[in-house]
């Protein structure tokens, strides 16, 4: 479950050999930052529409916001009218590279009282602008246990996490595909990204060379990053955050130079932070509202 994600103590700042960032900086427009936690977020295709997701400070219950780029900047959040209100939990939302699908976890599946299990959903846009009727997938993308933070990409994979029996650890992080058929498949990604502990969460760049995961190694869940080349993925440092607190909802930039997540901040909650993974990042992004202070 996302919430096991704030156990743990400790934890280096970064992992040995890592590059030296920057410190994240608090990103959260002043529209959305709220005492509850902003996490999550992802940007229309035109960058004028933001989706998150909103939790008590606890980390407890989640539901889904949109907020709109107007002339006074960011607008103040509503749900989308795709979400439903608690007790149903909604969260993870990801605007697909296509600018037309939506991508979420929800326990709305659920039948019995207390059922906390997440599944996948995925909704459409319609041609006048609107969203249609969400759609759960079908097994084995969605399992008996809990799925986390779908990330589609362009050339047709989803990325995501689950505690679902036969991982590497407590939660691994997987990949699934779509055949001609409809019928999906679903592996591992395997060693280095997944091992003994628990990998919860991953955002992959647009292509595909780039993964952020968020990773509980026994002090915390944080931020790690891997590269792929020959065929296999390597990992190459920690993201600088906070090592007090977790880390959670990676979402990098479309050249992979920038991070945006989130994490608790002094006397603020939950905040989205931003991160320069490299120097001499592209500063056009996150998308600017002009408006916004």
């Amino acid at each position: 479950m996302i919430a096991v994600m704030a156990l743990g103590i400790g934890g280096a700042l970064l992992a040995a050999g890592a590059e030296t960032l920057a410190e994240p900086q608090v990103w959260t427009p002043p529209a959305l930052s709220t005492a509850d936690y902003e996490a999550t977020p992802t940007f229309s295709a035109d960058g004028r529409e933001l989706y998150f997701m909103r939790s008590d400070p606890g980390f407890a219950r989640y539901s889904l916001y949109v907020s709109h780029c107007g002339p006074d900047g960011w607008s103040a959040p509503v749900p989308p009218p795709f979400a439903r209100p608690l007790p149903v939990f909604d969260g993870d939302p990801q605007v697909a590279p296509d600018g037309r699908t939506l991508w979420f976890i929800s326990t709305r599946q659920n039948t019995a009282a207390g059922d906390e299990d997440f599944d996948i959903w995925r909704v459409e846009r319609r041609d006048d602008g609107g969203w249609g009727a969400p759609e759960r997938l079908p097994e084995p993308v969605n399992s008996p246990a809990s799925e986390l933070l779908p990330r589609a990409t362009a050339d047709g994979r989803l990325v995501f996490g689950s505690d679902r029996a036969g991982g590497h650890g407590g939660t691994d992080i997987y990949e699934a595909r779509a055949g001609a058929d409809g019928e999906w498949t679903v592996r591992n990604l395997g060693p280095p990204v997944n091992s003994a502990h628990s990998e919860y969460e991953a955002d992959i760049s647009a292509d595909g060379r780039h993964l952020v995961v968020v990773a509980d190694r026994g002090d915390r869940s944080h931020l790690y990053r891997f590269e792929r080349g020959a065929g296999a993925w390597r990992e190459t440092g920690r993201v600088p955050a906070r090592a007090d607190v977790f880390q959670v909802g990676p979402l990098l930039s479309p050249h992979a130079d920038r991070l945006l997540f989130a994490q608790a901040e002094p006397g603020r909650s939950g905040e989205l932070m931003l991160v320069e993974l490299r120097p001499g990042a592209e500063p056009g992004w996150p998308p600017r509202c002009p408006g916004a202070n």
